[in-house]
C-alpha cells in the first residue's frame, strides 16, 4: 500500500465529522437551553453521541486489527470512522439507534469483518475483540466524570440528565458485549483459547447469540437483575438512578412534547 493510499484510507470521513457536529451543536443547545421544546436538543445530542460511540467502537476493532497484522481494514474503509463503510451497517448503526429510540437500551453493534487468518497469536485475537467494548467503557468514564469528580456545580440539569442516560447506554453496551455469548465480543475474547472442536460446535449459533440474550432479558427476574447490576455500576460512578430515569424521560421528548415531568424539571 502506498503512503498516499494509506493516508486516504485513514482520512476521517465527512459523514463522521457531520455526526460530531450535530453532537456538538445539540450539546451546546442542551447546555444553553436555547428554546427548543423540552428534550428535543437532548434527543439529538444523545442520539448523535451514541452513533459517535458506535463508530469509535468499530474503529477500535479495526485499528487493533491493523496493528495486529490485518492491513486489509484500511482498504475496507474501517479506519475512516464512516458508519456506512461497515460490513453490517444495519447491525452496527441502524438497529442500535432503533433500539435506543424504542427501548432506551444500548444495543451492541455488529463487528467489522476482520481477516483473522492474517493475525498470529491468541492474545492479539482476544485484544481485537475486547477493543470495542473497552471503548464503551472509556466513553462511560468520560460521561460520568462530572459525577465522580463532583464537578456538577453549574451544570444545567437537562445536560446532567443527558450525560447520565448516555452513560447508561455505554455501560449497557459494554456489559452486553462482554458476555461470553457466540456472536458477541465477549465470546470473541475467549474463542482463541477454546479447542477447535468446541469452536466448530458453537459456530452455527453465533448469528443468534444477540437474539438469545435479548430473549433472556425479557424474563422479568433476569431483566431486574441485569439492570440492578447496571445501576449498581453507575452508582459507584456517582450517577443516581433518578438521573438515568430523568435522562430517559427527557430523551423521549415526544411523550410530553412541551411539558417536562415534574420530577425531572430542569
Amino acid at each position: 500500500m502506498t503512503t498516499a493510499a494509506a493516508r486516504r484510507d485513514r482520512r476521517i470521513s465527512p459523514v463522521f465529522l457531520g455526526i460530531v457536529a450535530v453532537m456538538a451543536v445539540s450539546g451546546w443547545a442542551v447546555w444553553a437551553d436555547v428554546g427548543y421544546p423540552y428534550g428535543l436538543a437532548a434527543f439529538l445530542f444523545v442520539t448523535a453521541a451514541w452513533v459517535v460511540s458506535l463508530c469509535l467502537h468499530e474503529y477500535a476493532h479495526a485499528r487493533t486489527a491493523l496493528h495486529s497484522g490485518d492491513i486489509s481494514v484500511g482498504s475496507k474503509g474501517y479506519l475512516t470512522l464512516n458508519p456506512f463503510a461497515y460490513t453490517h451497517a444495519l447491525l452496527s448503526i441502524v438497529l442500535p439507534v432503533l433500539f435506543l429510540i424504542m427501548g432506551g437500551i444500548g444495543l451492541p453493534g455488529g463487528a467489522v469483518f476482520i481477516e483473522r487468518g492474517r493475525i498470529r497469536g491468541r492474545w492479539k485475537h482476544s485484544l481485537i475483540s475486547a477493543a470495542g467494548p473497552l471503548t464503551n467503557v472509556l466513553f462511560a468514564l468520560v460521561c460520568t466524570a462530572p459525577f465522580w469528580l463532583h464537578a456538577l456545580d453549574g451544570v444545567p440539569m437537562e445536560f446532567r440528565y443527558a450525560l447520565a442516560f448516555l452513560a447508561l447506554l455505554q455501560v449497557t453496551a459494554a456489559l452486553l458485549n462482554f458476555l461470553p455469548v457466540p456472536g458477541l465480543d465477549g465470546y470473541g475474547v475467549i474463542e482463541p483459547w477454546l479447542s477447535y472442536g468446541i469452536r466448530r460446535q458453537v459456530e452455527p449459533f453465533a448469528p443468534f447469540g444477540l437474539l438469545a440474550v435479548f430473549g433472556v432479558l425479557w424474563i422479568p427476574e433476569v431483566n431486574e437483575a441485569f439492570f440492578g447490576v447496571i445501576h449498581g455500576l453507575l452508582q459507584s460512578l456517582g450517577v443516581g438512578e433518578s438521573d438515568t430515569y430523568c435522562g430517559l424521560d427527557t430523551y423521549r421528548f415526544w411523550q410530553s412534547w412541551d411539558t417536562a415531568s415534574p420530577f425531572c424539571a430542569s
